[in-house]
C-alpha cells in the first residue's frame, strides 16, 4: 500500500470516528438524555465538519508526506480528544456512554507515537474526563459521584491497557523496520555480488576485456538486431611472434604486452564496439553499423599504435607487431561463416609477412 493510500485510509477513519461521535451527540439530544440545546448540536457539527475540511484539504494540497511525522500525529489526536470533550462536558450523568470514543481516538496514535508521546495524549484524555467531572462536582450538578468515579477509574484502567498495547506495537514495527532494513542491505550486498559474478564470468582476468563467450553473445545479439542494409565489422587480432616474446623475455613480460595492447586497443575504438580476448594472444572486435573504409582504418590505427606502444614495468620488447583479418557481416550472411572468413584472411595476413591487415573481401591474388 503506497503512503498516500494508507493516509486517505487514516483520514476516512478519523471522519468516521468523528461521525460517530456526532451520532451519539445527536441522538442524545433528540432523546433528551441532557438538557443541550439544538444550536450547541449544530456548532458543535460545524466545528467538527471544518476540523476535516482543514485536515483534508491539508492532505489534498502536498502535506501529506508531513502526516507521518510524529509531532503531527500527536496533534491530530489531540484535537480529536478536544472535540470530543465537548458533547461529553454537556451529556452529564450519561457521559460514561461516549468513554469508549477516547480509546478510539488514541488507536490512532498506536504505531506512529512513541511511549512517552502516547502516555501523553492519554494523559490528557483522562486529566480532559476527570476536569469536567471535577467542574459539574463544583457547580453541583453531579448527582452522581460515585457513578462519575467508576467512570474516571474505568476510563483509567482502559487508557493504561491501550499505552501498553500501543508500546507493544511500537516495538513490534521498529523490529520490522529493522529487519527490512537489514533485509534491504543484503538484497543490496547480494545485487553487488551477482554483478561482480556477472562481470568475472564475462570478462578476461588478465586484460580486463570481454572473454570469448561473452563477446559471441553480444556479436549473436548484434546480428540479430541488424537492419537491412547496415553491417557488422569483425575483426580477428593476432600478436605477431607472441611465443617468441615468452621465450625470450619470459611470461611476465607477455602478460604485459597483452595488458598493454588491450590499453591500446581500447584508446583506438569508439563507444559501443566490442573488443574481447578470443583467446592466448588472439582478440576479437566487433564494429556495429559499419562499412569497409571505416573498419579498415580502424584496424590499421590499431596496428600502427601497438607497433609503438611500449610495455611498462618490464624491459623494453622490439618488434612488437600484430595481423589482422577482417570481413564484413551483414543480414544475409551467417555469424559462424563470417568468424571462419575472417580466421582465413587471418591466416593470409600471418603467411603474407604478418604486421598488416587482410580483409576476406579482397581476393587471395591481391
Amino acid at each position: 500500500m503506497t503512503v498516500q493510500r494508507a493516509l486517505l485510509k487514516r483520514f476516512s477513519m478519523a471522519a468516521l470516528t468523528y461521525a460517530m461521535v456526532l451520532v451519539l451527540f445527536w441522538v442524545s439530544i433528540l432523546a433528551g438524555l441532557y438538557p443541550g440545546s439544538l444550536q450547541s448540536a449544530v456548532l458543535a457539527t460545524g466545528l467538527v465538519i471544518l476540523t476535516l475540511a482543514i485536515f483534508y484539504g491539508l492532505f489534498r494540497t502536498g502535506y501529506n508526506r508531513r502526516f507521518r511525522d510524529e509531532a503531527l500525529t500527536e496533534a491530530q489526536i489531540l484535537v480529536g480528544i478536544c472535540w470530543l470533550n465537548w458533547p461529553v462536558s454537556q451529556m452529564h450523568e450519561t457521559r460514561g456512554s461516549l468513554l469508549l470514543i477516547y480509546v478510539i481516538i488514541l488507536l490512532f496514535g498506536t504505531g506512529q507515537l512513541r511511549s512517552v508521546a502516547f502516555a501523553r495524549c492519554a494523559a490528557f484524555a483522562f486529566c480532559s474526563f476527570l476536569a469536567i467531572n471535577l467542574v459539574d462536582f463544583w457547580q453541583q450538578e453531579l448527582q452522581n459521584s460515585m457513578q462519575a468515579l467508576l467512570q474516571c477509574m474505568s476510563l483509567l484502567v482502559g487508557l493504561v491497557w491501550v499505552c501498553l498495547f500501543s508500546n507493544y506495537v511500537y516495538i513490534l514495527r521498529q523490529r520490522a523496520r529493522q529487519r527490512r532494513m537489514a533485509l534491504r542491505d543484503k538484497q543490496g550486498a547480494l545485487s553487488d555480488m551477482l554483478e561482480q559474478m556477472e562481470v568475472l564470468a564475462s570478462t578476461d582476468e588478465l586484460t580486463g576485456l570481454l572473454n570469448r563467450r561473452y563477446f559471441l553473445q553480444l556479436a549473436a545479439a548484434e546480428y540479430e538486431s541488424l537492419q537491412e542494409g547496415q553491417k557488422l565489422g569483425l575483426a580477428l587480432i593476432d600478436l605477431d611472434n607472441f611465443k617468441r616474446v615468452n621465450d625470450r623475455y619470459g611470461h611476465v613480460t607477455g602478460d604485459r604486452v597483452l595488458q598493454t595492447f588491450a590499453t591500446v586497443a581500447q584508446s583506438c575504438v569508439r563507444e559501443g564496439d566490442v573488443l574481447a580476448r578470443y583467446g592466448g594472444e588472439e582478440f576479437a572486435l566487433l564494429l556495429p553499423d559499419c562499412d569497409a573504409d571505416r573498419l579498415s582504418s580502424c584496424c590499421e590505427r590499431l596496428r600502427l599504435a601497438f607497433s609503438s606502444a611500449e610495455p611498462v614495468g618490464v624491459e623494453p620488447v622490439s618488434g612488437l607487431s600484430l595481423s589482422v583479418g577482417m570481413v564484413l557481416l551483414s543480414a544475409e550472411d551467417g555469424l559462424k561463416d563470417c568468424l571462419q572468413r575472417a580466421d582465413d584472411a587471418l591466416y593470409r595476413a600471418k603467411n603474407g609477412g604478418r604486421n598488416c591487415c587482410v580483409a576476406a573481401w579482397e581476393s587471395s591474388d591481391a
